[in-house]
C-alpha cells in the first residue's frame, strides 16, 4: 500500500512521520499528473500546493479548524488528504466536483470558483467563532496573489486588519515568483521576531511615528494599487500588509514542508490576524507545466501524460476562436475598438489581439465591477470598449452595468463567453443568469447569435451602437454549421415553416441563439404528428423586436426556447410584450431550471432538462394539447405520447 491510499483522513496524515512527508509529496504528485491527464482538469495550481495543502492539514485540525479555498480549483490534494481518492470521473456527471462541494466532504466549507471572496468569508467565521466563544478553533483562508487584485479581497482585509485579537490565518499562495524568495534559517528567525508581543510594541510605536510623518500615504497607495505584479514588485510585501496593521510571515518556500508547517504553526499561536507569505511554483515536479510559460497548464483537457497530446479529437470551430478572429479584424477597420478583460485574457480568446494592437488592451485582473465602470470611462473618452468576460462573472459587475454603462449611455459592448450551460465547471460556472438580470437594464439591447455567421454580423451591429450598453452571449461549445434564414421579418430571421400555404401555423417556435438545431429537430418531429410550426431566430433578444408580437399574432400557440433560466429570461419578456401588445395568444417558456445545477457534461444536461429536440418536442406538444390544439389522433396527444425521452425531470 502507497503512502497516500493509507491516507483517509487528516488524522492519518498527522501521525505520519515528518521523514515519510517528502516521499508522500512526490505520491501525489504522481497521481495528480496521471489521474487529471486522464480526465482534464486543474492541474498546474494542484501540483503547486501539494506541501502546502499537507503542512495545512498537518497544523490544523479539518473540520473543526475551517480551511476555506479562494476559487477552489487547488482544492485537489485537500481532496486526497480528506478521503476522497477516486479521480476516475473527475467533473463527470456522478463524480468528484472540480471544486470544494459540501455534498461530497464535511472537510469542505465554501463552494466558491468566484474569485476574491474567501476572505469575507473568514472574517464572518471568525466573528461567528468570536461571538460563541469558540476559542478553540482556528479560520485559514488560502488565496491566491492573483486573487488580491479583486476589490473583495481587500475591503474584507479592512475588516480583518481592524480586531487584533480575533485570529485569521490567511495564507498568500504565490506562484509568480517575480523576485528572488528570501528563505532559510534566517528568514523563518525574522518571521518568528514578526510574531512576538515585543515587535509587536514596538511596530505599534513606529506605526504611530510614520503617521505623523508627512506623505506616508503616498507609499501605502503605491502598494495598493500595484495589482498582481505590484503585490510583489511595488513595494516589500511585509510592508504593505503591516501597514494594514497586520502580522505577516514570510516569504516562505511553499515547498519545504518543515518551512511552511513552522510558519502555519507559529501564524496559529499568535491569536490574531496574521498573513502567511508562500512562493509556490506552478505545475511543480511535472516538467511539461514547468515549461509551459502560458500558463503552467492551469486547465487541461484529456492528454497522453508523455506526450501532451490530447486524446480525443480536437473538435470544430469553437465560438470563442469565432469572437477572437472577429474583433481582431473589426479592430483593423475602427481605431476607436479597446478590449477589456477581468484575468481572462487566453480563455475568452483575446490573444491574438493583445499581440496584434497591445496598446488596445486592458487586463485589470480580477475586478469585473472596474473593468466595466472602466469601460464606461473609455468609450465617455470616445473609445468603443468590448469587454469580453465568462458570462458567470458578469453577475459581479450587475450593478456597474446599471448605473455606469447604461445610466450614462455609454456605448459599451460586453461579450459573454460560457452562456447558458457550462457543464463540467460546476453550479457556479453555468451561465445561465444573464438574459435575466439584464433584461432590468433600461436601453441594453442583447443579442444571442445562433451560429457563426451571425456572431459575426452581430458583434459588428453592437459596434455601431454608441449610446447604450450592447451584449453578446455563446456558450463553451463548437460553433457548428451555418443556420440558414429562409426568410427576413424587420430583423427577425425565420428559419423554418411548416405549414401549409394558405393556412394558419400552430405553433411559433422562438429559438434564442444556440436553441436554434434543437428547435429545427423539434419542429420535424411535431410536424410529422400533425402540428404545423414556424421556427423564428429574433436575433436581437432584448428588447423584443415588434415584428415578433406581431408574428406571434398569426399563430395559436407560443413557446419560446432558452439556454438560460426560465424566470425572468427572454420567454418572460416576450410574454409581457403579447400582453402589452393586447395579444391574446397563449405562451410557454423553455429553459433552465431555476436550480443550481450538479456538474456534468453539457449535452447531458441539456438532454436531462428537456432541451433537445426530442425534450422540446414532447413538451410543447403538452402544451398543445393543453390549449386545445390537435386533440385528434394525429394531433398532440400523438406528438406526446409517440416522442420519447427528452423530458425535464
Amino acid at each position: 500500500m502507497s503512502l497516500l491510499e493509507s491516507i483517509h483522513t487528516p488524522a492519518d496524515l498527522r501521525e505520519l512521520p515528518a521523514a515519510e512527508l517528502p516521499r508522500l509529496a512526490e505520491e501525489i504528485r504522481a497521481f495528480l499528473i496521471e489521474a487529471v491527464t486522464r480526465t482534464g482538469g486543474h492541474l498546474g495550481p494542484n501540483l503547486g500546493v501539494v506541501e502546502l495543502t499537507i503542512a495545512l492539514h498537518r497544523v490544523f485540525d479539518s473540520p473543526k479548524d475551517r480551511i476555506l479555498f479562494d476559487t477552489g480549483h487547488q482544492s485537489y490534494v485537500h481532496k486526497l488528504l480528506t478521503g476522497r481518492q477516486d479521480f476516475s470521473r473527475l467533473k463527470a456527471e456522478g463524480g468528484l466536483s472540480g471544486y470544494p462541494s459540501r455534498a461530497e466532504s464535511e472537510h469542505d466549507v465554501i463552494e466558491n470558483s468566484h474569485a476574491s471572496t474567501v476572505l469575507g468569508w473568514a472574517d464572518g467565521l471568525a466573528k461567528a467563532n468570536e461571538l460563541r466563544q469558540l476559542t478553540d478553533r482556528h479560520v485559514v483562508a488560502v488565496i491566491g496573489d492573483g486573487a488580491l487584485t479583486g476589490g473583495m479581497a481587500w475591503e474584507a482585509l479592512n475588516n480583518i486588519a481592524e480586531a487584533k485579537d480575533r485570529p485569521v490565518i490567511i495564507v498568500v499562495n504565490d506562484n509568480e515568483r517575480s523576485y528572488a524568495p528570501t528563505i532559510g534559517g534566517l528568514a523563518n528567525h525574522l518571521a518568528t521576531l514578526r510574531t512576538t508581543q515585543g515587535y509587536e510594541r514596538f511596530l505599534s510605536w513606529g506605526k504611530e511615528a510614520l503617521q505623523r510623518t508627512p506623505g506616508v500615504g503616498a507609499p501605502i497607495y503605491d502598494a495598493l494599487h500595484g495589482a498582481k505584479k505590484g503585490f510583489k514588485d511595488a513595494v516589500a510585501p511585509q510592508g504593505m500588509f503591516e501597514d494594514l496593521g497586520m502580522k505577516y510571515v514570510g516569504p516562505i518556500d511553499g515547498h519545504d514542508l518543515a518551512a511552511v508547517e513552522s510558519a502555519l504553526r507559529r501564524a496559529a499561536g499568535f491569536g490574531g490576524p496574521v498573513i502567511v507569505h508562500c512562493l509556490t511554483e506552478k505545475g511543480r515536479g511535472y516538467r511539461p507545466a514547468e515549461l509551459d510559460e502560458a500558463d503552467h497548464f492551469h486547465q487541461v483537457g484529456a492528454i497522453d501524460p508523455v506526450t501532451c497530446e490530447p486524446l480525443r479529437p480536437a473538435g470544430g470551430t469553437s465560438w470563442t476562436s469565432v469572437f477572437g478572429s472577429e474583433l481582431v479584424e473589426l479592430a483593423r477597420l475602427r481605431p476607436e475598438v479597446v478590449a477589456v478583460t477581468a484575468a481572462m485574457l487566453q480563455p475568452v480568446g483575446l490573444g491574438a489581439f493583445a499581440r496584434e494592437f497591445p496598446d488596445r488592451i486592458y487586463d485589470v485582473g480580477i475586478a469585473e465591477q472596474h473593468a466595466a465602470v472602466s469601460a464606461a470611462g473609455l468609450a465617455t473618452g470616445g473609445m468603443h470598449p468590448v469587454v469580453a468576460v465568462y458570462a458567470t462573472f458578469l453577475n459581479r459587475a450587475f450593478d456597474q452595468v446599471l448605473m455606469d454603462v447604461a445610466l450614462h449611455h455609454c456605448g459599451v459592448t460586453f461579450v459573454l463567453d460560457r452562456a447558458g450551460v457550462t457543464g463540467t465547471d460546476g453550479a457556479s460556472h453555468n451561465g445561465m443568469w444573464d438574459m435575466s438580470i439584464l433584461q432590468v437594464v433600461p436601453g441594453l439591447r442583447l443579442a444571442a447569435p445562433r451560429d457563426a455567421d451571425q456572431l459575426r454580423a452581430q458583434l459588428r451591429e453592437a459596434l455601431d451602437v454608441d449610446d447604450a450598453p450592447t451584449v453578446l452571449r455563446f456558450p463553451k461549445a463548437e460553433a457548428g454549421p451555418p443556420i440558414p434564414a429562409v426568410e427576413s421579418i424587420d430583423g427577425i430571421d425565420v428559419l423554418l415553416r411548416t405549414a401549409e400555404a394558405g393556412t394558419a401555423p400552430d405553433l411559433l417556435l422562438v429559438a434564442v441563439g444556440t436553441m436554434a438545431p434543437a428547435c429545427l429537430d423539434a419542429a420535424a418531429l411535431l410536424t410529422a404528428h400533425g402540428l404545423s410550426a414556424t421556427v423564428v431566430d429574433p436575433r436581437w433578444v432584448k428588447p423584443v423586436p415588434v415584428a415578433l408580437t406581431e408574428l406571434a399574432a398569426r399563430h395559436r400557440l407560443v413557446v419560446t426556447v432558452e439556454d438560460n433560466g426560465r424566470v425572468g429570461g427572454v420567454g418572460s419578456a416576450v410574454a409581457q410584450a403579447l400582453r402589452d401588445a393586447e395579444i391574446d395568444v397563449p405562451t410557454r417558456e423553455l429553459g433552465i431550471p431555476q436550480e443550481f445545477l450538479a456538474h456534468a457534461a453539457r449535452g447531458e444536461i441539456l438532454d436531462r432538462i428537456g432541451l433537445t429536440g426530442p425534450g422540446i418536442a414532447a413538451q410543447t406538444a403538452g402544451f398543445a394539447k393543453a390549449v386545445g390544439l390537435g386533440t385528434g389522433t394525429d394531433g398532440a396527444s400523438a406528438v406526446h405520447s409517440g416522442i420519447g425521452g427528452g423530458e425535464p425531470t
